[in-house]
């Protein structure tokens, strides 16, 4: 691992693919970030593994333990803090994430649109690319945005445009959305990386 190498946390809950392509972009130093620490939302998930296999802190918070978001957040945060993450990533979590007071890093998420098209509460996955080829719209992407206390809202920092093609069903367009993904994501991170160091 570089020294200069910044501590990351990323937050999943499901194939951990985007926590893979970190790993896989840091090992081949075109992304000088450390994970720390995972945090997944629901136990019995690939993401859960890949973190595990890498030897990496992995803790579990299923929301349903909990009896409000605020509490959920309140457990997560605490686990976070003792691994010192400087960047936390949002990679496929499906829940309301708060940053907490001690945190003052940047907190961001990406998301499989243009935003601010088709995003906000219930739009993630499949759906967004059932909303692009339902619209009819020749192009989409993906965007990677600052976290802040509303979905998918706050100040986008990067996107990626990917065409929608004629003959596109939703799994077609969700791995080239996600290929561009794979791209933008650590672009993204190592100039907030950088910024950091």
């Amino acid at each position: 691992m570089e020294q200069d190498s910044v501590k990351v946390a990323v937050l999943l809950s499901g194939s951990g693919r985007t926590l893979e392509n970190f790993l896989a972009k840091n090992a081949a130093g075109e992304l000088a970030v450390d994970v720390a620490a995972v945090v997944s939302s629901r136990p019995d998930v690939r993401g859960v593994e890949v973190a595990r296999a890498h030897g990496i802190p992995c803790g579990v918070f299923r929301r349903k333990d909990f009896d409000s978001i605020d509490a959920h957040n309140v457990a997560v945060n605490a686990w976070l803090e003792s691994h010192g993450p400087r960047i936390i990533i949002l990679a496929g979590y499906l829940c309301f994430y708060i940053q907490p007071k001690w945190f003052t890093g940047p907190v961001v998420n990406i998301h499989p649109a243009l935003l601010p098209k088709y995003g906000g509460q219930g739009f993630y996955g499949d759906r967004v690319h059932e909303a692009v080829l339902a619209a009819g719209d020749s192009q989409t992407g993906c965007t990677v945005h600052l976290v802040d206390e509303q979905y998918d809202h706050g100040r986008i920092l990067g996107q990626q445009k990917v065409p929608v093609l004629p003959d596109d069903d939703v799994s077609a367009l969700a791995e080239r959305v996600f290929a561009a993904e794979c791209e933008l994501y650590p672009r993204m991170l190592s100039l907030l990386a950088a910024d950091l160091t």
